[in-house]
């Protein structure tokens, strides 16, 4: 057992749980939330009062965020596992707090996030800005949020569209109702944010509710946004902001853990016998539980205890055992609810009897990697029955998986999910560019280790 997990400069490589015996079992604590962590760290540093917020996700994506407003003149200290944000100066003719213009390109590494709905806020500020990241961020589409800023007033200007953008701000910009034809938490913050600096109401249309963390915190901070649902099972919804109507207050909060870093460890217990595990202090915001609707579709034994409301997010733990699962189809109408889930969800799909259809994923072929494709191959180099589609994926199972070395792709997703179908397969599996899963989850070869409870052979 001493060789179960073998990390070297780049590569993890992992002895499969069926040959020692092992089982996942024991309490866990996810790290928090990576969205709730970018999003209180922006509309903290937006806020002319005091903020303090506990227990931040501290990796590399969310700390770029704090890191560029920090660039942009907020006072921004973390110690002790606290993020606080002094007060500042209101700025003039504005209900937010005043920015100062950067020294320097502003750095967003790779995250889509921090670019995405940083563009929102410089759009709305009286100075010429850059915006840059890694080379993965670097090949992602930006029009979506390049194209209503600039109807809104803004200057964004992009080479190919990707990164990197030069943002030239005004103030104030105009009000905009504007219609997402794929749902995207990212850009709707960003127009949002844009929003809190235009003169009127701005509107954010898309037909499939994405995550909310963005209104429900700036609700709790003062912001005047409303919601409304269209008629029907899978109706659109718009979100509503006005603009220039009161200052956003302090925000103090604690943030929960993580769902999509929960699920890999769901996965784990779901497909290794004699498994039971319980993962504490969970965020279950309904729109970032879809994969918890999927699992139990196929059968997944699982159960939420200690429910409860924190800092306007309902907060849980959830109990989860092995399970023998059945193949189900994942709907176009579901996938906003578990973007980030799909892989993880391809790997359980593979241990599931019949087959398994993921359909109106397309939006993950622009994501760090190419998941379909990433996973895909994967997965089809460990014996998998998987085929690709050109937005989904169908999978047959159940079906016995084979060590081999793969890659990461440079995606922490796809890093995580291969090293969960890595304890199921027969013989040793090396996942090569591993360390890009401090991106959002700096100790999850930590947490592997502590819940996985092995037979000594």
């Amino acid at each position: 057992m001493k060789n179960q997990f073998v990390l070297g400069p780049r590569s993890l490589k992992i002895l499969p749980l069926r040959l020692t015996g092992g089982k996942i079992q024991g309490e866990l604590e996810p790290p928090a939330d990576k969205s709730i962590t970018h999003r209180a760290i922006f509309f903290s540093a937006l806020s002319p009062e005091k903020s303090v917020i506990e227990n931040p996700l501290l990796a590399e994506d969310c700390l770029s965020t704090l890191r560029c407003f920090q660039d942009l003149g907020v006072p921004i200290s973390l110690k002790n596992n606290r993020v606080t944000v002094a007060a500042g100066k209101k700025r003039s003719g504005s209900v937010l707090r005043l920015l100062s213009k950067p020294k320097r390109a502003l750095d967003c590494g790779n995250s889509g996030t921090t670019m995405r709905m940083l563009s929102g806020v410089l759009a709305g500020q009286p100075f010429l800005t850059s915006l840059v990241g890694d080379a993965s961020l670097s090949r992602r589409p930006m029009l979506r949020v390049i194209d209503p800023l600039n109807k809104m007033g803004a200057q964004i200007k992009s080479a190919n569209g990707n990164p990197p953008l030069r943002v030239n701000g005004s103030f104030p910009l105009k009000s905009l109702h504007w219609e997402n034809k794929v749902a995207s938490a990212q850009v709707k913050s960003a127009l949002l944010l844009a929003g809190l600096s235009a003169v009127g109401k701005t509107c954010v249309w898309e037909p499939v509710k994405s995550r909310d963390h963005s209104e429900r915190l700036l609700r709790s901070m003062g912001a005047q946004i409303t919601q409304k649902r269209d008629a029907g099972l899978a109706g659109g919804c718009a979100v509503t902001v006005r603009g220039l109507a009161g200052a956003l207050r302090g925000l103090h909060m604690r943030i929960p853990g993580d769902f999509s870093s929960a699920a890999f460890f769901i996965a784990a217990a779901l497909m290794s016998p004699g498994s039971k595990l319980k993962i504490n202090n969970l965020n279950l915001n309904p729109t970032r539980t879809g994969f918890l609707n999927v699992i139990r579709r196929m059968g997944a034994k699982t159960r939420i205890v200690n429910a409860r409301m924190k800092s306007n997010e309902p907060v849980g733990d959830l109990w989860v055992e092995y399970s023998p699962l059945k193949g189900a189809e994942l709907k176009c109408c579901e996938v906003p609810g578990m973007i980030d889930e799909v892989p993880i969800l391809a790997v359980l799909a593979t241990q599931a009897k019949g087959s398994t259809k993921i359909r109106g994923a397309g939006e993950l072929r622009v994501k760090e990697s190419d998941r379909l494709r990433a996973i895909s191959l994967c997965l089809s180099a460990m014996g998998a029955r998987i085929a690709e589609r050109k937005e989904g994926l169908d999978i047959w199972g159940p079906c016995a998986l084979r060590g081999a070395k793969v890659r990461s792709f440079g995606d922490h997703r796809i890093a995580m999910s291969m090293s969960i179908a890595a304890l199921l397969a027969q013989g040793k599996t090396e996942i090569v560019d591993f360390d890009c899963v401090r991106i959002s989850y700096p100790d999850f070869l930590q947490d592997m280790k502590s819940v996985i409870r092995a037979q000594k052979i």
